[in-house]
């Protein structure tokens, strides 16, 4: 069976708020890490997080794949932009990076896909 990257993020999740139940000051100190890296510069916020999924890829980090193409989903990127990242990440990492972008499809067609039950046009 397919893993779900909705449920690896929820699961990953919570087990992240207990790090952050236990080890509050390193937690803090990692997501102002994370608010400062990704902020808008000479790159936008977007760039980066195609960046981030990259990293993510070529490290075989399942959660980072699952978080990053969340927060790409909700900054808008587009299907080209994410399978141009995938491509860079294929010439850059070989065959097992790209078993991995194809995670990343998946993550993003999961992400993207209608919700259930959502209300459709007639």
């Amino acid at each position: 069976m397919s893993k779900s990257f909705a449920t690896l993020t929820h699961d990953v999740s919570q087990a992240l708020g207990t790090l952050r139940g236990e080890i509050p000051e390193t937690m803090q100190g990692f997501n102002a890490l994370a608010k400062a890296a990704l902020a808008p510069g000479a790159l936008g916020t977007l760039e980066k997080e195609l960046i981030a999924l990259a990293i993510g890829v070529a490290s075989r980090c399942d959660a980072c794949i699952g978080y990053h193409v969340k927060a790409l989903i909700r900054l808008g990127v587009t299907r080209e932009q994410l399978m141009e990242t995938l491509g860079v990440c294929a010439y850059m990492g070989g065959g097992p990076t790209l078993m991995y972008a194809a995670e990343a499809v998946r993550a993003y067609e999961e992400f993207s896909a209608p919700r259930a039950g959502a209300h459709q046009a007639a």
